[in-house]
């Protein structure tokens, strides 16, 4: 069993394990690099009965100048098993604290399509089948299998929990928001051919010059993705602080269908309902990139008025008051209140 290590420092800043830059201090951290470690050092924060936070790639939090009262237990198991079947396609185990974008880039460059469209998305493994991560019309919904999970209550690992059981919905899963589940592997189903899923975003099938629904190379829809994430900002860029963000910070709303502005875009969401596409519903309340916070150390994005950025020197205070702002704003022009997408760690908007 590997051993955690822990790090020196007693109060250890958060911001540098974020994409914002921005966080206040741990009381301690631990770094596990194994899925035992990470299991002993959960356990023995709970043994301790001290605040357990944690923390992947840090893609998609949002954590208090404060920072955190308690241990931090950074997922930092990696690795990934390639296991073909007999009949042709693939089952994919990644450990939870692997980089996501190196799977997909591992994937593309194996010839495997299936995760082509989730490129770029900063983060861990573990975190995607939380978030249901997606993106262009893929989400890990259609490919997961099942997870590996420390429960918190029990004590036990439970194996090869299955999708089915995980409540996936848009942006969400019945472990988003909860602390009890700890995921330390995840299992994906892929074709097992060079093919891309089936390209069914407007956006995306415009710029490959393709129909929607057609299956171009993985490896062409994956740089298809790249240049559209670079665009607006979604690529990390420790030089471009439009890339410093939590990404989208604001999930699209789904509503009734006689609720939705006249003039807004909408996709369909199920029965008597639509998506909303927030950044729409932000731009149309007045909000344009580069929209600045107070002090303007934060920002919207020069790129993308979805993405909340730390231009350097910000606060999550300030993020969290400019989030606020645009929250408000757009309630009053399209009585639509949008709701954050990041985890929001001891503080809120």
């Amino acid at each position: 069993m590997s051993v955690p290590d822990v790090l020196p420092s007693p109060t250890q800043r958060l911001a540098p394990l974020t994409t914002l830059r921005l966080g206040g201090p741990a009381r301690r951290l631990v770094e596990a690099t194994s899925a035992d470690a990470v299991v002993q050092a959960v356990r023995d924060v709970d043994a301790a009965g001290e605040p357990l936070l944690l923390l992947g790639g840090g893609s998609n939090v949002v954590v208090a100048d404060d920072g955190w009262p308690g241990t931090v237990v950074h997922v930092a198991n990696t690795g990934r098993v390639v296991e073909r079947r007999p009949d042709g396609s693939v089952l994919l185990t990644v450990e939870a604290g692997t980089d996501w974008d190196d799977v997909v880039a591992a994937c593309v460059a194996d010839g495997l399509g299936g995760l082509e469209c989730l490129s770029g998305i900063p983060g861990r493994t573990g975190a995607t089948p939380v978030q249901n991560v997606g993106a262009y019309g893929v989400e890990v919904a259609d490919l997961l299998v099942d997870v590996d999970l420390y429960d918190r209550r029990s004590g036990a690992v439970r194996s090869h929990v299955p999708a089915a059981e995980l409540g996936l919905a848009y942006r969400t899963s019945v472990l988003k928001g909860r602390d009890d589940a700890v995921v330390l592997r995840v299992r994906f189903a892929l074709p097992g051919t060079d093919a891309s899923a089936p390209v069914r975003y407007p956006e995306l099938a415009r710029t490959l010059g393709v129909e929607a629904g057609a299956r171009v190379p993985a490896a062409v829809a994956r740089e298809a993705v790249l240049d559209l994430r670079r665009g607006k900002g979604m690529v990390l860029d420790a030089n471009d602080h439009d890339t410093w963000s939590a990404g989208s910070f604001f999930t699209n709303p789904v509503l009734p269908e006689e609720q939705v502005p006249a003039a807004a875009p909408r996709f369909p969401a199920g029965p008597g309902t639509v998506k909303v596409p927030a950044a729409w519903l932000i731009d149309h309340a007045g909000f344009r990139r580069g929209h600045p916070g107070p002090g303007g150390r934060v920002a919207l994005s020069g790129k993308h008025v979805l993405a909340l950025t730390n231009r350097g020197g910000g606060t999550t205070a300030e993020l969290l008051e400019l989030a606020r702002e645009v929250r408000d704003g757009v309630r009053s022009q399209w009585g639509v209140t949008l709701s954050p997408e990041p985890v929001l760690v001891g503080c809120r908007i």
